[in-house]
């Protein structure tokens, strides 16, 4: 089912200044499709869970609309809505055993015993759960707990499942894991699903679509690849993973394709979707970590940027550098593979320089 939320806005007292107010979201509009995974993603207090308790029916908004199938929902209490909720504490039932968790949805809209029986078969085989139909939740892992959690919330077909921070509870391991069994079993059901949380790399997994907000504004809505690699912000391009932002000024224009930056005298063609750019306009070439070339400093090499290794850091498959650059910010670097190709060292000399169509530009604020 669709979901769609009209100009969303939720204002609240401050508690302890009764004469002030605090907006906790403001003029959300968002359309989220059939069978769509759609990730709220941004720092506390930014209003992800405010949207979220809205959409569930737990918050009121003080202006804005919830749609949901065609229909408005705002007058609807949590349990007319067609939603449930998937809680980063569980909220499973400690004295019920975990088929009788998952069963108990189904036990209050009256079905029979034999069609809940199967029902939940069903769905613990989907789960892989099948074996601990008799275990009480304390004899359960945490990702165990979780995944009961989950099945209890599927079995009874919600039109929208919604997660708040589900995973926050598990261990880091754990946590990587389940990111790719929810991913699974929402694209196994197709349900219409709201997944919040503040950790990027989660987002990045699990999601269609990923919305970023902060102060409780939407800044971008975009797959994880956009989200990523084409940030409409600075505060995007800085949330989502780390990144170098190079300053440059516009030279020329490239036939419409894109523009020519110089970065301290040599000129980049750098490809752009950006048409309000002119020239002599101050801008910041977002780069990621990965994408940058770092070799050994050579008389006359003809990269970029010559700097100097300030730290280094091994993290197995990869290896993190910041560098400091002359007359710059520090740039942030990662090679791959360092048994295959090596390492710099604290102190070397090295070049650095980048493709252009690795750069994203962004208008200097």
């Amino acid at each position: 089912m669709s979901l769609k939320l009209v100009n969303i806005s939720k204002v609240f007292k401050d508690p302890d200044q009764p004469n002030k107010q605090i907006v906790a979201v403001e003029g959300v509009n968002l359309e989220i499709n059939e069978g769509e995974m759609v990730s709220f993603l941004g720092p506390s207090g930014c209003g992800k869970t405010t949207t979220l308790r809205i959409v569930s029916g737990f918050e009121t908004p003080t202006t804005g609309e919830v749609w949901l199938s065609g229909k408005m929902i705002n007058d609807l209490p949590p349990n007319k809505r067609d939603t449930a909720m998937v809680f980063q504490s569980y909220a499973i039932f400690p004295h019920l055993s975990v088929g009788q968790n998952i069963a108990f949805g189904l036990e209050l809209k009256g079905y029979d015993k034999k069609t809940i029986r199967k029902e939940v078969d069903s769905i613990m085989e989907i789960m892989n759960l099948r074996e601990y139909y008799n275990r009480r939740p304390d004899q359960l892992s945490g990702g165990q707990q979780q995944r009961v959690a989950l099945a209890r919330s599927i079995i009874n077909r919600p039109s929208v499942l919604l997660f708040d921070e589900p995973l926050s509870n598990l261990d880091a391991k754990l946590r990587e894991q389940m990111r790719f069994e929810i991913r699974r079993i929402q694209q196994k059901f197709k349900i219409t699903s709201i997944y919040v949380t503040h950790d990027q790399a989660e987002a990045m997994i699990v999601s269609d679509r990923i919305v970023v907000m902060n102060e409780g504004h939407i800044m971008q809505v975009g797959t994880p690849f956009e989200i990523y690699s084409k940030p409409v912000n600075q505060f995007v391009a800085d949330f989502v993973g780390r990144v170098n932002s190079i300053e440059g000024l516009i030279v020329g224009l490239n036939n419409g394709d894109g523009y020519e930056v110089t970065f301290g005298g040599k000129v980049k063609k750098i490809p752009s979707e950006i048409n309000t750019l002119g020239m002599n306009d101050s801008v910041k070439a977002i780069v990621r970590p990965e994408s940058l070339r770092i070799k050994n400093f050579q008389e006359g090499d003809e990269s970029l940027f010559h700097g100097r290794i300030e730290k280094m850091v091994y993290l197995g498959p990869t290896v993190e550098y910041d560098i400091e650059i002359p007359g710059r910010d520090p740039i942030y670097a990662v090679t791959h593979n360092p048994i295959e190709e090596g390492f710099f060292n604290v102190g070397d000399e090295v070049s650095i320089d980048f493709s252009p169509k690795a750069a994203h530009l962004l208008k200097k604020e």
